[in-house]
């Protein structure tokens, strides 16, 4: 077992990679009671079409995440309740490109790993249970359908982008799931719930070696073909559409407001991408930017603004949302802003303050057992390992966030979504 030793942030990680291909990183933490595990499989929402045994196939929106839902059942039971009995904390989420299964517990550590491993390796589906869980699944895509915020989000994307999956909600819609049963499920967990294709992170009181020890009697003890995914036509640098605009149930305008970029092969390429992105972000929309004081002094922004870095193995992408009276206008200031920049600079003080922030906001995220292995499960997916930040770091200039934001932040890279009130009558 491989020991990695990343003493700019006092961390250290174990690592090694199984027979059966399962990659298993191990954080060492012995003055703690709590335990935490993460098994996670290179598998989300975009993952749509896919090539195994020698055939492509097709799948509805909505399968990586209707098989989360699925994947507690047992034929004994149900995996959640089970833990929840062991003094475990357990749950599971999926995103456009990753789909995770945790807990955190105090008590019997072990015996709820080998639970976790057990049920996310071995499927257990009835036609009886399926349709079961698509009306439970079309009440939650109806909620969610029903949330501007999150509508705002979505079309976003649609605006974004011309052909990459991140255009369909992870969860489908409810003509989508409707199209899924126990074979689909099937035919999905084969092509990407193999060992080889999935990573286990644990952070706690354990012994590395004890670890890999029980990866290596609960999973299957060779690895399966991976499936080979396809994300579509490659997508141009411009944006799909220049504006979205829709009319919900809301108080104030909202919007999400894009940036299209382009993805970075797996590697440190994309680690150096997500920093620069990041800072870039910062020094442009930052609370302590120039920019950010002008829009909340004039009323255009509000203390619900946010901004992110996004990227996936097609796709990147800068973003920002809130609540404005005229997102136009805030559309139109930060094109300016990013002009002036390309013309005269970052300053150089904003830049050292900035960096030293956002570095330091990473170093305390380290204090997360959930942070760590989330974290160098998306990072190893992705060709790194989360601790490299710490070096990468220092090396990154102001040069590469200016170019960033000269070539990412202009006129036919950028997307509008809003999300206004609904007018008399409507």
């Amino acid at each position: 077992m491989d020991k990695l030793e990343f003493a700019k942030v006092g961390e250290s990680m174990y690592h090694e990679k199984l027979e059966n291909g399962l990659n298993v990183f191990v954080f060492p933490k012995p003055d703690f009671q709590k335990g935490y595990a993460f098994f996670a499989t290179n598998y989300g929402g975009m993952d749509m079409r896919f090539f195994l045994d020698g055939e492509w196939h097709n799948t509805p929106a909505g399968v990586a995440h209707y098989l989360e839902h699925k994947m507690f059942d047992t034929k004994e039971g149900n995996a959640l309740q089970e833990l929840a009995a062991n003094g475990a904390s357990p749950n599971a989420f999926t995103s456009s490109d990753i789909t995770g299964y945790y807990f955190d517990s105090t008590e019997k550590f072990e015996e709820n790993l080998r639970i976790l491993l057990s049920f996310v390796s071995v499927p257990w589906f009835t036609q009886e249970s399926v349709d079961k869980e698509r009306g439970i699944i079309g009440q939650e895509i109806g909620m969610i359908e029903d949330d501007p915020h999150w509508k705002c989000y979505m079309n976003l994307m649609k605006a974004l982008f011309q052909h990459h999956p991140i255009r369909e909600s992870v969860a489908g819609s409810v003509e989508s799931i409707a199209k899924i049963s126990p074979e689909t499920l099937y035919a999905c967990h084969k092509a990407f719930y193999d060992p080889a294709n999935m990573v286990l992170c644990v952070a706690g009181p354990v012994d590395p070696e004890h670890i890999c020890q029980v990866a290596r009697e609960i999973l299957p003890r060779e690895a399966g073909p991976i499936a080979v995914k396809d994300y579509g036509e490659k997508e141009e640098p411009r944006a799909a559409q220049n504006l979205i605009e829709e009319r919900m149930e809301v108080s104030a305008p909202i919007f999400h407001l894009g940036w299209k970029g382009e993805a970075r092969k797996n590697g440190e390429d994309r680690l150096r991408q997500e920093l620069v992105g990041g800072l870039a972000l910062e020094v442009l929309l930052g609370n302590s930017s120039p920019l950010y004081a002008k829009l909340y002094r004039e009323g255009l922004i509000n203390q619900e603004f946010g901004y992110s870095y996004e990227s996936d193995a097609a796709s990147a992408f800068l973003a920002a949302n809130g609540e404005s009276r005229d997102p136009e206008a805030v559309r139109m200031a930060v094109a300016e802003e990013a002009a002036r920049i390309g013309r005269e600079g970052v300053d150089k003080k904003l830049w050292e303050r900035v960096k030293k922030g956002v570095y330091g906001n990473r170093v305390r995220g380290l204090n997360s057992f959930e942070n760590l292995c989330v974290g160098q499960a998306q990072a190893f997916f992705a060709g790194y390992d989360f601790l490299r930040f710490a070096g990468l770091f220092d090396a990154i200039t102001k040069e590469e966030a200016e170019e960033l934001i000269e070539t990412w932040v202009t006129g036919e890279r950028t997307a509008l979504s809003v999300v206004r009130a609904k007018e008399d009558g409507q």
